[in-house]
């Protein structure tokens, strides 16, 4: 089955009912933040893994992966039959490999799958983020990422010490851009979500936690253009330091 991006976020819509989108009060302390995992680590990794392993083919098996893990994210949401992004992951990766007819061994598979794990941070993200603490700013993930896999890139990376919280979306059973995944944001800090911003990679991320009604900063990383949603974030720009200055002005 072929899914277009658009055509899904718009059949899920109606999910984002919840909350309503308000302007930056003047004068209004943030007090925390809630990043998407890939503002923080470079998914490009990933790629580089996929193409050393298979020369001349795997930057299109990572590219149709991606795709598809997202993709089967917000199907399963829909559907109402979760699991979690591991499984999502591996089963995106074997599509991925039959569609380009691209034999995927044992080995090369898990080596893919491993490359989840040890994806790397982008150069800002670190003194960003011990910049964005320095100033008393909670921090949180908010990921699609299972509790595992967000301990173990945090460990690796030495960052795990920054974030209060590690929000999976296993928690609630539902991935972004359901309202119960942003939702989780307001409970685990305790604040209303006037005083959070929600940190997006992905435009449709930025526009699901505008919708839901979280103050929103999309990172803008690759340099792409705004989704057709109907909704656009409070700011962007292409760094964590963007975000920072944004959230400490």
């Amino acid at each position: 089955m072929v899914v277009d991006r658009r055509s899904l976020m718009r059949s899920a819509g109606a999910l984002l009912a919840a909350g309503t989108p308000t302007a930056r009060a003047e004068g209004r302390r943030i007090e925390a933040i809630a990043f998407d995992v890939f503002t923080i680590f470079d998914p490009r990794s990933i790629t580089a893994v996929a193409e050393a392993r298979l020369p001349g083919k795997g930057e299109a098996l990572a590219a149709l992966w991606r795709t598809r893990q997202f993709e089967y994210c917000w199907l399963r949401t829909l559907y109402g039959n979760y699991t979690d992004f591991w499984r999502v992951s591996e089963e995106a990766l074997i599509f991925a490999g039959k569609s380009l007819k691209i034999e995927l061994d044992d080995t090369t598979r898990a080596a893919l799958m491993q490359a989840l794990m040890e994806i790397a941070l982008w150069p800002d993200s670190l003194a960003a983020l011990r910049r964005l603490r320095e100033a008393g700013l909670r921090l949180a993930y908010l990921s699609v990422m299972t509790p595992r896999m967000l301990e173990e890139i945090s460990d690796r990376a030495g960052v795990a010490d920054l974030f209060e919280f590690k929000l999976s979306t296993d928690a609630v059973r539902a991935f972004k851009p359901h309202p119960r995944a942003y939702a989780m944001a307001e409970r685990a800090f305790e604040l209303p979500r006037a005083k959070i911003v929600f940190a997006a990679f992905g435009g449709w991320d930025a526009a699901g936690a505008k919708s839901f009604g979280l103050e929103t900063f999309w990172v803008n990383r690759l340099g792409v253009p705004r989704e057709g949603l109907g909704v656009a974030p409070d700011a962007e720009g292409p760094t964590l330091d963007d975000l920072a200055n944004y959230v400490l002005a």
